[in-house]
């Protein structure tokens, strides 16, 4: 029997000031969740990276006893940074119950220009992972085929310039220390002004 279609489970986090959106394919499965949110897997590092840059401390939002994350600092800083997030994929089926995007069936994409026109202030996206890339890239006709970790390429939407970031994967399954992530993302960070982050020098 064919695994059932699922629906992205969260609203997607549009701050009105957002100067970078961050889109993904789709959240994993419930069972892997610690908190109803974002990256809600305990032993992705996105949240851990954020801490890094902006904070010095990968801890930051980190809630160590309950194995879980400071939900509502995290949305509280996102909106202060001007930091939008959703995902690139609406309803997609599991082939083999994974989170992996090779075993994800895409069934409805993302309105990627509604988001866009929503973020008026947006100058930057990250789209986080191959598929995503692939599925944003592919709608904008960007031909991402020789960008390198760190780089990124502009391209245009509608009136406006934007600059699509290539950084490293947060999951674990990434073969890259959390702080060499960090190092990466904070080059992002400071190209698109996102206030004055923790210096990793």
């Amino acid at each position: 029997m064919d695994n059932p279609i699922e629906t992205h489970p969260f609203e997607p986090f549009l701050p009105s000031n957002a100067k970078l959106l961050m889109l993904g394919t789709f959240p994993p499965a419930p069972k892997r969740w610690c908190m109803e949110w974002y990256y809600p897997n305990f032993t992705n590092d996105m949240w851990r990276i954020m801490g890094i840059c902006f904070f010095g401390d990968k801890m930051h939002f980190v809630d160590q006893e309950h194995k879980t994350y400071r939900l509502k600092e995290l949305k509280t800083f996102l909106k202060q940074r001007g930091i939008a997030i959703f995902d690139t994929c609406l309803r997609i089926r599991r082939t083999t119950g994974t989170a992996s995007d090779k075993d994800l069936e895409v069934v409805e994409r993302a309105d990627l220009d509604g988001m866009l026109r929503v973020l008026p202030q947006c100058r930057g996206v990250l789209a986080a992972g191959q598929l995503a890339t692939s599925i944003f890239t592919e709608h904008y006709g960007i031909d991402a085929r020789k960008m390198k970790m760190g780089d990124h390429l502009n391209f245009q939407f509608e009136d406006r310039t934007l600059s699509l970031y290539r950084e490293p994967s947060s999951s674990r399954a990434y073969p890259m220390k959390v702080e060499q992530k960090a190092e990466y993302y904070q080059s992002m960070f400071q190209e698109l002004g996102l206030g004055l982050p923790h210096s990793l020098r």
